[in-house]
């Protein structure tokens, strides 16, 4: 591999920018696509699939190597649900942060292993960073704690945005979040009620039914 490539490659990845190496079998050339940039590839369908699906392989003679940002799960309380979304995440890849500033909740004992804010979101978000390869879950069920996380989501690029309540907390919600300042098409990014119709009942249900939606935005989008 060649200096340049091998920097450049390191860059992006230091910067969670999803980018493919493609190196053409016959004649040894490698270059850099990212993700932002595929769509205007000689390839890409084929990067655009490679990409939503972390996949590797040969096309036409060039072995595109997909080298994707680590999935990341930001929970916005540290409740039940959050519990049983976890369990599930982690066995899906993806690396873990709750913030939750009721330091009551969040709590190493209930939470072993992961990464706690027990600070307000808007305080934690801004030095997290959220990008294309991160998912929000809002859980609390207050206002004063899942509106701020969704407006820095709503502002960002994530992949998925999920806030739990009825059909009737999502239509408050959203009242709220259009006085703000966010457009129709901004809020229709929030899946809300969260998760899939599959008629969960109990939280580790429910954590399926969030984590079968994420899964396909993940994947197939919207």
């Amino acid at each position: 591999m060649k200096r340049e490539i091998l920097e450049g490659l390191l860059k992006e990845r230091a910067a969670r920018n999803a980018v493919a190496l493609i190196t053409n079998l016959s004649t040894g050339e490698e270059r850099l696509v990212s993700r932002v940039n595929s769509s205007n590839d000689p390839l890409a369908a084929v990067l655009d699939a490679a990409f939503r699906f972390d996949k590797s392989g040969v096309h036409e003679g060039q072995f595109v190597n997909i080298h994707n940002p680590p999935l990341r799960l930001v929970v916005i309380g540290a409740v039940h649900i959050a519990q049983s979304v976890i369990l599930i995440a982690q066995q899906a890849g993806y690396d873990i942060t709750v913030i939750d500033p009721r330091g009551a909740f969040a709590t190493g004992a209930r939470f072993p292993g992961i990464a706690l804010h027990a600070e307000w979101p808007d305080e934690v978000l801004p030095k997290l960073g959220l990008d294309a390869r991160t998912a929000m879950v809002a859980l609390t069920h207050d206002p004063k704690i899942d509106d701020p996380a969704l407006n820095f989501a709503l502002k960002s690029n994530v992949f998925y945005i999920g806030a739990l309540g009825s059909k009737k907390t999502q239509a408050s919600r959203s009242a709220r979040l259009l006085k703000e300042g966010f457009s129709e098409s901004d809020l229709a990014r929030i899946h809300g009620p969260i998760g899939l119709p599959i008629g969960a009942a109990g939280a580790p249900e429910i954590a399926i039914s969030i984590m079968a939606e994420m899964t396909k935005a993940l994947r197939l989008g919207g």
